[in-house]
């Protein structure tokens, strides 16, 4: 059971009377709970942007022990003189080791303001929780299914569907016996929201109401767990004899949330010309310069292309903001050959991109007629800065060291 409508305030509670009545922390909270606020934002942020929940819980979360460094996980070293130039991986390997969540994510690429993770796992996680206090996370899934285990509540995931957890949440994750994998960005920036419509109007994109958020489940588990944070690009780790997840009920707007991407309004030319990829925008964090997305979470899905008389596929471009994209399902439609579902292409600020040969020659010449693009789903994650990658992805056997080679072949017709 989920609560619907982005950003809303919401209010559940997993035993009926677990909610005080009149205010927040009352001298005692019923059933002997405490109460624990959780905020995203600054105190003082505008009502309308403030983003803030309280809890219930049987244990307050300061009852725990140090934390301590976690030995067995290190995140590898950037790559020094990144040269500008695009880049493409194939899929990763399927690792044969028993991984969950935590141990099977793989940093790729960052920046100050995000940092972009692969992760693949093949064993839940018993007694063990998560959480950044970096940033929020955006998980994009595109293999198994995830179950997530939260202080808020359970979210499921699949391919096709999209997860955020907000800064500072603990959840575990539990995985079927063929594991899962997909694509995570972590943004520390300013929190997800929904685009602004401007001149779409009222509706279109992603409605608000599709957004599913968990009701309270609490988690009563009195055995030693181990908890992870990740906290100024390090992972860390204590031990609590009770589970985080011990919230009994809880209220307010920030708070983790799932989202069906087929479920996305695509907006698109009926005329000419091939639009901006910001039409694709299901969320966005906004950066301190308006008009200029911190970061912008864009999906190309399953859309009928009608425009006549235009060169279908995204036009050869070079622009200012950077792009990390990934592929869920289907044939991306600018490349033919070696852009798969798990792999990702990193096209940094001005470097020049665009559609290979073959694609190229394809969409130049064909008739035009109404076209369904079906059981697609690319994706990017676009930043205003650009994607330094790690050095564990640079060397990685994945990396296609001759991606550049898809634009070899062009000539000039003049």
């Amino acid at each position: 059971m989920y609560l619907s409508g982005f950003g809303n305030y919401h209010q559940t509670e997993a035993e009926p009377g677990a909610l005080p009545k009149n205010q927040n922390s009352p001298q005692q909270c019923p059933k002997g709970l405490y109460a624990e606020q959780l905020s995203g934002t600054a105190f003082t942020k505008p009502r309308h942007l403030n983003q803030f929940s309280w809890l219930y819980r049987k244990l307050p979360t300061v009852t725990q022990q140090d934390y301590r460094l976690y030995k067995t996980h290190a995140f590898s070293k950037l790559v020094e003189n990144q040269p500008p130039v695009p880049m493409r991986w194939s899929p990763y390997p399927t690792p044969h080791l028993k991984f969950d969540f935590v141990d099977g994510l793989q940093l790729v690429a960052k920046n100050s303001t995000q940092s972009c993770f692969l992760y693949h796992c093949n064993q839940s996680m018993t007694n063990r929780y998560f959480s950044s206090f970096d940033g929020e996370l955006l998980v994009v899934a595109y293999q198994g299914k995830l179950k997530c285990f939260t202080e808020f509540g359970r979210l499921d995931i699949e391919p096709g569907w999209i997860a955020v957890i907000p800064r500072g949440v603990k959840f575990k994750v539990e995985v079927e016996p063929e594991g899962a994998a997909g694509y995570l960005c972590e943004n520390k920036g300013a929190p997800l929201k929904l685009p602004s419509l401007g001149a779409i109007g009222a509706n279109g994109l992603a409605n608000p109401r599709h957004f599913l958020y968990p009701v309270a489940a609490v988690e009563n588990n009195n055995n030693k767990v181990e908890i992870i944070c990740k906290y100024q690009d390090k992972l860390w780790s204590t031990t609590s004899h009770h589970s985080p997840l011990n919230v009994v009920a809880w209220h307010g707007n920030y708070a983790p949330y799932c989202y069906d991407l087929s479920l996305f309004n695509t907006i698109n030319t009926v005329s000419f010309d091939h639009p901006d990829p910001s039409i694709f925008t299901v969320l966005t964090s906004e950066s301190a310069t308006p008009g200029i997305a911190n970061l912008d979470f864009v999906i190309f899905p399953t859309r009928w292309m009608v425009a006549e008389h235009t060169f279908r596929p995204p036009y050869f471009h070079r622009n200012v903001m950077s792009e990390f994209m990934g592929l869920v399902k289907g044939q991306y439609d600018a490349k033919q050959d070696g852009f798969s579902v798990g792999g990702f292409s990193i096209h940094n600020c001005m470097s020049a991109h665009g559609p290979d040969l073959d694609t190229y020659k394809t969409a130049s010449s064909k008739e035009l007629k109404p076209e369904y693009y079906k059981d697609t789903l690319a994706f990017m994650f676009e930043s205003c800065e650009p994607w330094l990658i790690t050095e564990s992805a640079f060397t990685h056997e994945s990396r296609q060291h001759d991606y550049l080679a898809c634009w070899d072949g062009f000539k000039s017709e003049s």
